[in-house]
């Protein structure tokens, strides 16, 4: 790969990876289950059990920022949504051909 290849394709963040991995069985995913995934490989013996709360925000800023670029679609109700503007409980998927 060159130089200009790799400027142009920068590497995904850890939590996305986490949501297209979870996404590639190709069913709606929730984003508790995505942050309950990175809080197992990520906890410690002293962890509390809600450790994977810590890692909902950022779910939803990765969730964003895929859906933005047409990777995956943010879903309310079964609709897919403009994840510039949604609110409340929201699944993920990959986008519907």
């Amino acid at each position: 790969m060159s130089e200009k290849t790799k400027k142009e394709a920068p590497e995904d963040d850890p939590v996305a990876i986490y949501i297209l991995e979870a996404l590639e069985f190709g069913d709606e995913v929730s984003p508790n289950t995505i942050a309950q995934t990175i809080a197992r490989d990520k906890a410690k013996e002293t962890s509390p059990p809600d450790f994977w709360r810590k890692f909902m925000t950022a779910v939803r800023q990765q969730a964003i920022h895929l859906a933005r670029n047409g990777r995956i679609e943010i879903v309310r109700k079964g609709q897919a949504v403009d994840p510039n503007d949604f609110k409340g409980l929201y699944k993920l998927r990959l986008p519907r051909k």
